[in-house]
């Protein structure tokens, strides 16, 4: 993940803030609802021709929560039961347009910096989306109480006030496991140091375990946490000891709270 891709989720939703208060004016989590819907407007292009706009062709979004939105699909759909409804979190439903073979990357790499994880993709119509049938949809899920809600906070209350790493944005997830792992991120061993610090988005293919792992490159691997294995070339010709960077990026990220545990629940608290 780019540093604009944070950049451009915060200085939207310090816009929204100043220009659409009226979104969050019954909400506690103020925060929470500047932000859902900073990545909504980013998303569809409605941020005109400011610099931080993220320009992608043909994508609605819909958002709302977790819990409303997982009752109105009825018990035939067949993901229903891999992540259960999650109280405080926000489902975003996710279309655009077919001809892409892959979710598009903007998409990721949005979500991403908002700190949602992909918990369904397939085509519109299987999830009933009629409106959509000609396209693809792509649901993530987020939690409240991220800190990237704090971090907001801190910008609408210090305009000027640096980011917590001293302007340097990126991905907080992985800056917050290096920062509670080491005081150094040189000090770790060098695959974990590559789990820690390389771009990397996960998500949960089923139940048992099992989950996919994107890296900055655009290669997909396929991690299996119960018989500690990947697809990747590094396990597979080395195994080494303490698993492959998929490996253990998929065990910080639990433990972290980040992604659903592999029985598909979520931690009470999560990041």
């Amino acid at each position: 993940m780019t540093d604009r891709y944070l950049t451009a989720v915060l200085e939207e939703a310090e816009r929204v803030a100043e220009q659409h208060k009226q979104v969050a004016q019954s909400a506690d989590k103020q925060a929470h609802e500047y932000l859902r819907y900073a990545v909504l407007r980013l998303l569809e292009g409605e941020t005109g021709e400011r610099p931080h706009a993220l320009q992608l062709d043909g994508v609605t979004v819909g958002y709302g929560s977790d819990e409303a939105m997982f009752d109105s699909w009825s018990d035939a759909v067949e993901w229903g039961d891999h992540i259960p409804p999650q109280e405080g979190g926000t489902r975003y439903r996710i279309f655009y347009p077919a001809e892409y073979e892959t979710i598009p990357r903007t998409i990721v790499d949005a979500m991403g910096a908002l700190g949602a994880w992909r918990v369904w993709s397939g085509d519109a119509a299987a999830c009933g989306s009629y409106d959509h049938r000609d396209r693809r949809e792509v649901h993530y899920l987020w939690r409240e109480g991220h800190p990237i809600e704090a971090l907001l906070v801190d910008r609408l209350q210090s305009p000027d006030a640096a980011t917590p790493d001293g302007g340097q944005t990126g991905d907080m997830r992985d800056r917050m496991v290096v920062a509670e792992s080491s005081s150094q991120s040189d000090d770790l061993d060098p695959r974990t140091r590559r789990a820690v610090t390389e771009e990397m988005s996960i998500s949960l293919l089923e139940k048992g375990g099992r989950y996919e792992v994107r890296s900055g490159s655009g290669n997909r691997y396929e991690v299996d946490v119960v018989s500690e294995s990947c697809s990747c070339p590094d396990w597979q010709q080395r195994a080494p000891d303490g698993g492959c960077k998929h490996l253990r990026r998929v065990d910080l990220e639990i433990k972290r709270g980040s992604v659903p545990r592999p029985d598909g629940r979520l931690p009470k608290t999560s990041i």
